[in-house]
């Protein structure tokens, strides 16, 4: 299953490095451990990204330590996805312009365009390195539980696409509305219709704002995130909320609908994350294995 991907949502959490996934003589620095890394899977998810602005030198480093095929995905930086933002998170410059407020924390509403404006040009900018290596994925729009489906937030999806072009960018939704039984259709039709990969997700359900684990390709990207199903999911406490270890038979399940997604696809990345000790790291190596993707 050439097209098929697997890897994780990052590879230097400090728990999983104690947790022994790194053999002892690639554990020792970075560089190592994303060499390590590189050589168990073809794709890793930026996190990072999401809470800070990446740096250039650093994405260029990320280029050379990987081998040629190996992809990046990053997650959008908070502030373009509509996300409560440190101001210190931004750049020292944007920071007096942003943090006019008064507040710590700021969402896009509250900030100056000029400050987003630079802001997303310094976030694509450091991008460059892995553009330039082959190795830029998809950025990944994650959009929060208060953003509905709604004309205006159509229209920001387009509009955050349109920005990034020719990257390209893979919609994650955490607002139910989007894909109810009777808005579903409405929105598979409207990412298809602008090309836009949606990303399909595992997690808990029954919880307010629970999207249901629907497989489709709207794009010749297809992408799903796998979230776990821990009993926290509602916890502030990131490990809580994502240790869950997913089942030999739960995994053998998902090779099954993964191989079916990606018959309608170019390309399929499969991204855990359930990012507690290693139990992300161990499920995507047994996913690649049942799938036989390399």
């Amino acid at each position: 299953m050439a097209g098929i991907r697997v890897g994780t949502a990052g590879w230097t959490d400090k728990s999983l490095i104690d947790s022994g996934w790194y053999p002892a003589a690639d554990a020792g620095n970075p560089e190592k451990r994303l060499r390590y890394y590189a050589s168990q899977f073809r794709l890793v998810e930026v996190d990072s990204a999401y809470y800070a602005l990446p740096a250039e030198q650093t994405a260029a480093a990320w280029a050379e330590r990987t081998p040629g095929g190996f992809t990046f995905n990053i997650k959008a930086f908070s502030l373009f996805t509509q996300h409560p933002t440190a101001v210190r998170a931004l750049p020292k410059e944007l920071r007096e312009a942003a943090g006019k407020s008064g507040k710590e924390r700021v969402y896009l509403k509250d900030v100056d365009q000029q400050v987003t404006e630079q802001a997303w040009e310094r976030f694509l900018a450091a991008l460059e390195p892995l553009r330039a290596a082959g190795k830029l994925g998809a950025i990944l729009l994650q959009f929060p539980p208060w953003f509905p489906i709604s004309r205006a937030n159509k229209a920001y999806i387009v509009s955050c696409a349109e920005r990034v072009a020719p990257r390209r960018v893979c919609v994650e939704f955490r607002n139910r509305t989007w894909m109810t039984e009777d808005n579903q259709k409405e929105t598979l039709d409207f990412l298809s219709a602008h090309d836009l990969p949606y990303v399909c997700v595992d997690e808990p359900q029954g919880y307010p704002n629970s999207i249901p684990p629907v497989l489709a390709a709207t794009s010749d990207l297809a992408v799903v995130r796998l979230h776990g199903h821990s009993d926290h999911w509602e916890s502030n406490d990131i490990q809580q909320r994502f240790r869950y270890r997913y089942s030999d038979k739960e995994l053998k399940e998902w090779a099954g609908q993964v191989r079916r997604l990606a018959g309608d696809a170019a390309e399929t990345h499969v991204v855990f994350n359930n990012c507690y000790r290693d139990y992300a790291h161990v499920n995507a190596q047994e996913l690649q294995r049942l799938i036989g993707a390399p």
